[in-house]
């Protein structure tokens, strides 16, 4: 296994962070580890890169163990942190150069990962005078100057431009055929894009963990976005045969998920009429990842 978790918590006061967390990363998946805000998705990061400590359970990377081989584990991980700290008034090569003393890499290498993450037009300004998708790309750039075996990215196309976002992500996609990559982010086609499988973890405790195309096709699940020519509750929405969830977009209009291999179109056209609505418009959505990652956090 490139990540092992076992049992992790780590509490921040009274407050648990991570509630006896457990999972596996095999070798060349790519990981999308998702959740929203507070999930507990950084704390785990900084656990796997040793930079603090779990309070219970244990946790390796390549069979180190992350507590007491932390420098080896440093040797072999790259690491792109959330907030992505750099030093401004350092030039971009100067800011790499550093960084390759300390990983005790060679130079050469440098020239490698500035191109590698498309950093040539910039890299002779310094870091201070970059757009933040350029920070991005030199954050990248650090986590892969060593060459490690496992990348840790937190939300790494963070400030990123459509053309940029589409040139990272083939970037993480190659990265991915002979490394193991675990990564997080709010952008949920990134996932549907570049990731083998889906971590989500709500209020520190994992909801699912599948495989990505398993994890779409796994319910017998439709949306239907419906527009009513009045307002409707929620209460009377869930009288509809195989009912699952329903969103209120807007006042008249519903994104109603039902779970059932037939079409629920005319079930809704009746319904309407029964209950003296009429149907302005009526949608059949395919179900996607955000869809399910509402479902999944929203409690």
């Amino acid at each position: 296994m490139s990540i092992e978790v076992k049992n992790i918590s780590k509490m921040y006061g009274a407050q648990k962070a991570l509630d006896n967390v457990s999972f596996s990363v095999n070798k060349g998946e790519i990981v999308g580890f998702l959740g929203p805000n507070g999930a507990g998705k950084s704390t785990l990061m900084k656990i796997l890169t040793t930079y603090i400590s779990a309070d219970e359970g244990s946790a390796s990377v390549n069979n180190l163990d992350v507590t007491d081989a932390n420098q080896e584990v440093q040797k072999i991980v790259g690491y792109l942190p959330e907030h992505n700290p750099l030093y401004l008034d350092l030039y971009v090569r100067e800011y790499l150069a550093f960084n390759a003393d300390v990983y005790k890499v060679s130079k050469n290498r440098i020239q490698e990962v500035i191109e590698l993450t498309g950093l040539t037009p910039e890299s002779h300004k310094k870091i201070g005078q970059l757009s933040k998708g350029y920070r991005q790309r030199v954050g990248l750039a650090t986590a892969l100057l060593h060459n490690p075996e496992v990348l840790i990215l937190d939300e790494p196309t963070t400030g990123l431009d459509p053309n940029q976002l589409v040139e990272i992500r083939e970037l993480i996609k190659n990265i991915g055929k002979d490394k193991t990559v675990f990564l997080s982010t709010h952008i949920m086609q990134e996932v549907e894009a570049i990731c083998d499988r889906v971590i989500i973890i709500n209020k520190g405790k994992i909801v699912t963990d599948k495989k990505l195309d398993k994890l779409m096709s796994d319910e017998q699940e439709q949306v239907i976005e419906v527009e009513f020519d009045k307002a409707v509750s929620e209460e009377l929405l869930t009288t509809l045969p195989n009912f699952k969830s329903a969103q209120k977009i807007t006042a008249f209009v519903w994104e109603i998920t039902f779970i059932s291999s037939d079409d629920m179109r005319s079930k809704l056209f009746d319904f309407a009429n029964e209950n003296g609505l009429k149907t302005l418009q009526i949608h059949l959505k395919s179900k996607n990842l955000e869809a399910i990652f509402r479902e999944k956090t929203k409690k």
